[in-house]
């Protein structure tokens, strides 16, 4: 007989305001034998808030492949272990994906305990007439892959939602408003924290901003789409051979002019005319049948 493994919770801990944890999450933290923590010292604050006494182990960014290992080992030893961050969803820009992944190779059941998180709680407050969006997590730090990457971007027609520090926050602006130009740009600040900030401006309406105010807290930032010129719609060459003819131009000189104007080679437009005029339109184009280097 197979011995069953633990489970791994991947369980969504609050943003910012501690009320923001669902009922299942505190019972899941209360029932695992072992709760891996980004930084042991901030998840104790909400252990210590809720009345749960859960041992804790950390899983950060540094941690070695030995740590994960005896993580895993402790699963399939039958142990249930709740992955946490500090705040929001693990794994979106958070350690823990090597545990989920290992633990999967492993044969251990991994579960998703949803809850709060920045970017779904950002995208809520911008308003955006559609929600296509994408999350790209903290930008490139160095400015020569920032600048780079945001060349990427040119292209995108999506809100592109990031995370950013705020030592490195004015330094992203610039350089988006350099490589993309002035767009509007979406920034939320301590989201359900005391002090929560949340407004849209021009990128350089922000750095103006942050002169005057050093950014502090958190931040999430989402740049909105830019705004797409939309071409006019093809003229239809016909109407406007019609429409310069009835101005008093012969038609040759409307061929001419139309051909310039749409960008339709006159041979094709002869053609057209021609079978125009075959279908009973009435034109009368016998005064251009071989002019100006039509051939027919």
């Amino acid at each position: 007989m197979v011995a069953q493994t633990g489970v791994l919770y991947v369980v969504a801990t609050p943003i910012g305001n501690l009320e923001d944890i669902t009922l299942r999450a505190l019972r899941i933290l209360r029932e695992v034998n072992l709760i891996a923590a980004e930084d042991t010292r901030v998840t104790r604050k909400l252990l210590s808030h809720y009345d749960i006494h859960t041992p804790l182990t950390s899983l950060h960014e540094h941690s070695p492949p030995v740590k994960v290992e005896e993580l895993v080992g402790r699963l399939l030893a039958g142990e249930s272990i709740a992955l946490v961050t500090d705040a929001g969803t693990p794994t979106l820009s958070d350690p823990g994906s090597a545990l989920i992944r290992r633990a999967r190779e492993m044969g251990v059941v991994v579960v998703c305990v949803p809850g709060a998180s920045a970017v779904t709680a950002a995208m809520s407050l911008v308003g955006l007439p559609e929600t296509r969006f994408i999350f790209d997590g903290f930008p490139p730090r160095k400015p020569k892959e920032r600048r780079a990457y945001l060349q990427s971007l040119k292209s995108e027609r999506r809100a592109v939602v990031w995370f950013e520090a705020p030592h490195r926050l004015t330094a992203l602006l610039s350089d988006v408003l350099d490589v993309l130009g002035d767009r509007e740009l979406f920034i939320a600040r301590e989201l359900t924290k005391q002090f929560e900030e949340a407004r849209t401006a021009k990128i350089s309406q922000w750095l103006a901003h942050f002169e005057q105010t050093p950014p502090r807290g958190e931040f999430t930032l989402i740049l909105l789409p830019a705004e797409e010129t939309q071409s006019p719609p093809p003229e239809d060459p016909l109407q406007v051979i019609r429409e310069l003819i009835a101005q008093g131009m012969s038609e040759k000189d409307a061929l001419k002019e139309t051909a310039r104007r749409t960008g339709v080679p006159r041979r094709t437009l002869y053609a057209l005319w021609l079978e125009r005029k075959r279908q009973g339109a009435g034109e009368n184009i016998s005064d251009i049948s071989n002019e100006g280097g039509i051939s027919r």
